[in-house]
This record gives structure tokens, C-alpha cells and sequence, in this order.
């Protein structure tokens, strides 16, 4: 985001809605730090923020690679151009509604880096993903952060993806059920080297015996993870069943 200088009177009301605080005032003047800056869009909503003057508007270079990564990855309403899609990961990244992608005897896997306020670098989502490499897994094609990898066996991210932070990007791939262990084991240590946070999902299908009760939930007590009893549970109503 840029600001018409000439318009703004340094009132300070989008200093207050930046999610990274990537806006001050200068001289009575609103500035934003370009390096800090995610292009989520929030201070230039004008239904959101309002600014008296107009004088918010979007950096024309924007929607231009590299810079591009920030805005779709961090703009809720930004549709992704390889997805075509907006968000950050793909319609059933905390379900397993839509395609069934997530097989009995298979675990889904979510790791969603960084959260507003906080925000990631890829710095850190590519530890994450060469961590993982030595599981051979294949991630979601999907899912936009895909498009990111340099070498995907490898984990390896684009060395220009790395040179941007943005409000969140969500790692997406499904495991074999013997392999879930060492899969957390691996996350739960890679933990400690990033430097942001994250939220993890665990998607599972219901038992064929046993539809109507709370499918089994791993032991994850030994990761120092607690499930939450609102997990999310898809009786994929409105949408076609999917066969195995």
C-alpha cells in the first residue's frame, strides 16, 4: 500500500489496522515501511477503515512477481493465479469435504505459518518443508504455496519466495497412518527453529463400523499436543460422497 501525502492528514486511524505495524506517523504524515508491509489491503478497505481523506491506495506493482506473493498470500480477497481460488490454502485444507483427498488409513496434514499480527517469512516455511523432505511427500498441487518450490523432494523454496513475509502460508499434504509419529515428532522439532507461530491440523475419516462416532483421535499427548474439542466435523452435507 502506498499514501497520496497530499491527501492525508496524518489523522492516524490506519496506523490502528495494520496487522503488522507497518504504518506510522511521520511529520503528520502516515508512512508505510515497504519491507514491513504484507499488501493484505486491510487500511485501504474503506469499509473497514474509513480514512477521511482517501488517501490510502494499493502499490501498482503489486499484483508483479515477486512482490505479488505478499498480496496473495496475506489478501483474504485476492484470488491466487495458479489456483484461482482466494485464501491460503485450498478449499478443504481444514475439512475433507470436497474432494475426499484424505483416505481411511491416511492422516491430512495442515501446518498454517504465521497468523495476523505475527505474520511468516518463507525463510521459515521452507524449514519446515526440508524438515519433511525425508518423508517423500508429496504436497498438495493445489494449494498455491506449490507453485513456491524450487525443489519440491528437496523442500527447497524459490530463492525470490524467501525474500517475502506475508500474513500466513499453509503447508498441505496427506500421510500414510504408520508414519504420523515421526511426520509430529519432525514438525514439533522444526518448531524450535522458526520464528513465527502455527497452527496444526490433523484431518482423519470416520470409522466404516462406526459413522456416527468421533473417529480416533492419535495419541499426541507425547508432542505436547492437546486436540480441541470444536475440531471440525464434515458430514459432507450438500456435497456429493466420494467413493474410496
Amino acid at each position: 500500500m502506498l499514501v497520496h501525502e497530499e491527501l492525508c492528514v496524518g489523522c492516524g486511524l490506519c496506523v490502528k489496522y495494520c496487522p503488522v505495524g507497518a504504518i506510522s506517523i511521520v511529520d503528520r504524515k502516515a508512512v508505510i515501511d515497504q519491507d514491513k508491509c504484507l499488501e493484505c489491503g486491510t487500511c485501504g478497505r474503506k469499509r473497514v477503515v474509513k480514512c477521511p481523506r482517501g488517501a490510502l491506495y494499493e502499490n501498482p506493482g503489486v499484483y508483479t512477481y515477486p512482490r505479488s506473493i505478499r498480496k496473495f498470500f496475506s489478501d483474504p480477497m485476492a484470488y491466487h493465479p495458479e489456483t484461482k481460488v482466494p485464501g491460503r490454502g485450498t478449499e478443504e485444507v481444514k475439512t475433507n469435504d470436497v474432494t475426499g483427498r484424505v483416505k481411511r488409513g491416511e492422516y491430512g496434514i495442515a501446518i498454517e505459518m504465521g497468523r495476523p499480527s505475527v505474520g511468516a517469512s518463507y525463510v521459515d516455511v521452507e524449514k519446515m518443508t526440508m524438515a519433511l523432505a525425508k518423508f517423500n511427500i508429496e504436497y498438495e498441487a493445489k494449494n498455491p504455496v506449490k507453485s513456491l518450490f524450487l525443489d519440491e523432494a528437496k523442500g527447497t523454496l524459490k530463492e525470490e519466495a524467501k525474500q517475502q513475509r506475508v500474513i500466513s502460508g499453509i503447508i498441505e499434504f496427506t500421510i500414510p497412518a504408520e508414519e504420523l509419529d515421526d511426520v509430529l515428532a519432525t514438525v514439533m522439532e522444526t518448531a524450535k527453529t522458526i520464528d513465527t507461530v502455527f497452527s496444526l491440523d490433523l484431518i482423519c475419516r470416520f470409522d466404516d463400523e462406526h459413522p456416527y462416532e468421533m473417529p480416533k483421535v492419535p495419541e499426541l499427548a507425547k508432542f505436547g499436543l492437546e486436540p480441541r474439542p470444536n475440531s471440525k466435523i464434515n458430514l459432507g452435507m450438500g456435497r456429493p460422497l466420494v467413493e474410496e
